[in-house]
C-alpha cells in the first residue's frame, strides 16, 4: 500500500507531539494531530500535546477501571495529562524524564528501574518500556483519526536529541518498533527539526534571512535537556545550502531544574510562615511549580499565580496552605539562576557535595545555560566549517551570527533577551552588533514535530535539506599486543571507524592493518565517540586521549560464532562501516581469510 502521509513525531522529554501532511500535493500542508487522552479519571479530551508522563496505578485503582480508555480496559497505567497531574500527588508512582534515561549508559535501560527509587510495591518499568507507552498512545491516536492509513505504512520521522549517541538512538528505535511504528522510520535530530520548522514558516525567503558565511546557533532548552547545535550557511554549485557543523553534549538541565528552583524558593517562603514541608510535599510542590511557571511566563499570562500545598496528617495544621507567586518574582529567579551574565571563558562548575554519589541520571551540577553555551562554543574553536572565530580573552570560540530558539523554556521572552544580551557581550564588535535572533520562529511547543514533517517531505519529494551526517566520530577499542604485566590490562588504542559528518546511505572500508577478532568465546567489545574530534579520518588510530576528547559509549558482551568448535580463537579481519538511510550505524567485521562476516552495531542490542 502506498503511503498517504508524512508524519513527524516529537518524542519529547516533557511533551510529545504528532504532526503530519498529505503525501500528495505541491507543498506540504502541515497539520497537528489531536491526541485523545485522560485529563481526569473517566474524562477524555483531545489535545495537541501528550505530556510524557507515565502513572503506574495501584491495584485498587486498576480494579475500579479509573484509567480505562475506549480502546483498552483493565489498564494498570495512564499516560498524558492525567499522569502529569498525578505526578504532583503520587510522585513515587510517576515516571518522568524516561527519554533522558535512554542515553544513560551506566544503567540497564531495558531493566525495570523507573520510577527511580520507587518503593517495592510499585511495579516498575524500563526506560524503553516507558518511551514505548507514549508512542503506543500516539499510534492509537493516529489510528483513530486515520483508520484507512495505518501508521506502519506511512513515512514516519521520529526526532531524537542531537546529542544522542548510537546506542540511545537504537533504544529509541526499539521502543518505536514495539509501539507499531514502521521499520523504515527515520531518526532526525531535534535542533535540525527546529530549523526545518523555521524554513516551513519563512519559505523561500530564508535565503534573504541567512547569507553565505552565517553560522546559526540553535539553542533548544526543553523540559529536561539543553541541546546546542551550530548550522552553517555555505555554497554548493552556486546555491546557498545549510550544513550542520557541530553538536553539543547531552546536557541534563532545563525546565525541570527551573521548576525545582521555584519549589525551593516557595518552600523557603512557606518556612517563613512556619510551615515545614515533608519530602512528599516537597516533591508535590515541585510539580505544582511547573504549572505556575508555565502560566506566569506565558505571553498573556497572569501577574500572580497561587501555589497550594495539601495537608498530610497533622504536619500542616489547618489543612492546605496557599501563597502567591508573581510574574516578576519568577522571571528574576529564572533569569539570574539559569542565564546569568558570565564571561566567554567561564567554565561550568563541577562541584561535588560528597565523594559518594547516588546512581541516577547525570544531572548537570551547574544550572547556568550560559556557561554551558560558552564551553560549547569554545570547544568548537578553529573548525574550518564555521563562519569564523573571535579572539576574546586570549582564547578563540566559534562565533554564531544568528540564533534560533526552540523549546518551551524560550516561550518566556525575558529568557530569550537575556541570552541574546550575553551573546552580544561575547561577540559584539565595531562592525557587528553581535548574534541576532532569526525572525519567523513561532509555536515552540510544536516546532520539532512540524519540522520533522518538512524534513520527511524534503527527503521524499525534494526540497531544502540540511547536510549533516553523523553528529560525532565513532571509534572501536583495540587491545594492543605486547608483554603481559600482572594485574594491568594491555594498552588500548581507539580506531576511528565512523568520521564526523559521514552521510546517511554511505559505507566505507576502514583502512588499517588486519585486526584479530575474538570468536568462539565471550568477548568484551568497547566503543567510543567524540563530539570534538571532527578531523579524524577512517583508520585514524589514537594511542591516548582525554575524557573531553573521547567518551566511552555502549559496549557489547557477546560470543561470536567460530567456524568449528576447537578452531582458532581469533580471526584476522578488516572493518567495514555503514550508515544506513535510516541513520543507524552498522560495523561489519570482514574476514581476511574466508567469506565470513560479523556485524557489530554501535548499540546495546542483545544478540
Amino acid at each position: 500500500m502506498t503511503a498517504k502521509f508524512i508524519i513527524g513525531i516529537d518524542l519529547g522529554t516533557t511533551n510529545s507531539v504528532v504532526a503530519y501532511a498529505p503525501y500528495l500535493g505541491e507543498a506540504p500542508q502541515i497539520q497537528l494531530l489531536p491526541i485523545p487522552q485522560l485529563v481526569a479519571p473517566g474524562t477524555i479530551e483531545a489535545r495537541t500535546q501528550l505530556p510524557s508522563f507515565l502513572y503506574l496505578a495501584p491495584p485498587q485503582e486498576t480494579a475500579a477501571a479509573q484509567w480505562d480508555l475506549p480502546w483498552q480496559s483493565g489498564r494498570e497505567f495512564a499516560v498524558g495529562e492525567v499522569a502529569r497531574l498525578r505526578s504532583a500527588e503520587a510522585p513515587d508512582r510517576t515516571v518522568v524524564a524516561a527519554k533522558s534515561w535512554l542515553c544513560q549508559s551506566r544503567a540497564d535501560r531495558r531493566a525495570a528501574i523507573l520510577p527511580w527509587n520507587a518503593p517495592p510495591e510499585v511495579a516498575k518499568v524500563s526506560p524503553v518500556t516507558a518511551a514505548g507507552r507514549y508512542l503506543e498512545h500516539l499510534a492509537v491516536a493516529w489510528a483513530a483519526a486515520w483508520p484507512d492509513a495505518p501508521l506502519a505504512e506511512q513515512h514516519v520521522v521520529l526526532t531524537v536529541p542531537a546529542s544522542f549517541d548510537a546506542g540511545a538512538r537504537e533504544l529509541t528505535r526499539e521502543a518505536a518498533l514495539a509501539a507499531g511504528l514502521p521499520p523504515q522510520l527515520v531518526l532526525l535530530e531535534e535542533p535540525q527539526a527546529a530549523v526545518y520548522a523555521w524554513l516551513d514558516q519563512v519559505g523561500d525567503h530564508w535565503r534573504k534571512l541567512l547569507k553565505l558565511g552565517d553560522t546559526l546557533l540553535v539553542c533548544d532548552v526543553g523540559g529536561g535537556t539543553t541541546d546546542l547545535t551550530l548550522v552553517g550557511a555555505a555554497e554548493e554549485q552556486g546555491e546557498l545550502v545549510l550544513r550542520r557543523v557541530a553538536v553539543g553534549p547531552h546536557l541534563l538541565v532545563g525546565g525541570d531544574n527551573m521548576d525545582l528552583a521555584l519549589a525551593v524558593h516557595v518552600a523557603a517562603r512557606f518556612q517563613e510562615q512556619g510551615v515545614t514541608l515533608d519530602p512528599w510535599q516537597s516533591i508535590s510542590l515541585w510539580h505544582s511549580c511547573r504549572a505556575a511557571k508555565e502560566q506566569l511566563l506565558a505571553e498573556h499570562g497572569p501577574a500572580v499565580h497561587p501555589i497550594t500545598v495539601l495537608s498530610r496528617g497533622s504536619r500542616l495544621i489547618g489543612g492546605a496552605k496557599t501563597l502567591e507567586l508573581t510574574r516578576d518574582e519568577v522571571t528574576a529567579l529564572l533569569v539570574e539562576g539559569f542565564f546569568p551574565q558570565t564571561s566567554l571563558t567561564a567554565k561550568p562548575v563541577k562541584r561535588r557535595g560528597s565523594g559518594f554519589q547516588e546512581i541516577g541520571l547525570p544531572f548537570e551540577q551547574d544550572t547556568a545555560v550560559t556557561r554551558h553555551l560558552a564551553a560549547f562554543l569554545l570547544s568548537q574553536a578553529g573548525s574550518a566549517s564555521l563562519s569564523g572565530a573571535v579572539e576574546k580573552e586570549a582564547t578563540t570560540a566559534a562565533r554564531p551570527t544568528r540564533v534560533l530558539f526552540n523549546g518551551g523554556v524560550f516561550k518566556a521572552n525575558a529568557l530569550q533577551q537575556r541570552l541574546l544580551a550575553v551573546l552580544g557581550e561575547w561577540f559584539a564588535a565595531a562592525d557587528s552588533p553581535g548574534p541576532r535572533m532569526l525572525d519567523g520562529a513561532h509555536d515552540l511547543d510544536h516546532a520539532v514535530a512540524r519540522g520533522a514533517v518538512l524534513y520527511g517531505w524534503s527527503k521524499q519529494r525534494g526540497g531544502v535539506r540540511i547536510r549533516g551526517g553523523a553528529a560525532r566520530s565513532y571509534y572501536v577499542g583495540i587491545e594492543s599486543a605486547g608483554l603481559a604485566i600482572p594485574g594491568a590490562p594491555r594498552p588500548l588504542r581507539a580506531l576511528c571507524v565512523v568520521p564526523f559528518g559521514m552521510e546517511e546511505g554511505t559505507e566505507l572500508a576502514i583502512p588499517s592493518a588486519e585486526i584479530g577478532l575474538v570468536v568462539g568465546e565471550p568477548a568484551h567489545f568497547r566503543f567510543f565517540s567524540s563530539l570534538t574530534r571532527k578531523t579524524d579520518q577512517p583508520g585514524t588510530a589514537l594511542l591516548r586521549w582525554t575524557d573531553e576528547e573521547l567518551s566511552e559509549t555502549d559496549s557489547l558482551e557477546m560470543t561470536l560464532p567460530a567456524a568449528e568448535e576447537g578452531t582458532d580463537d581469533y580471526v584476522p579481519i578488516r572493518f567495514h562501516a555503514k550508515l544506513t538511510e535510516l541513520g543507524m550505524f552498522e560495523l561489519w567485521c570482514v574476514s581476511a581469510t574466508d567469506a565470513r562476516r560479523w556485524k557489530l552495531e554501535f548499540s546495546v542490542r542483545e544478540e
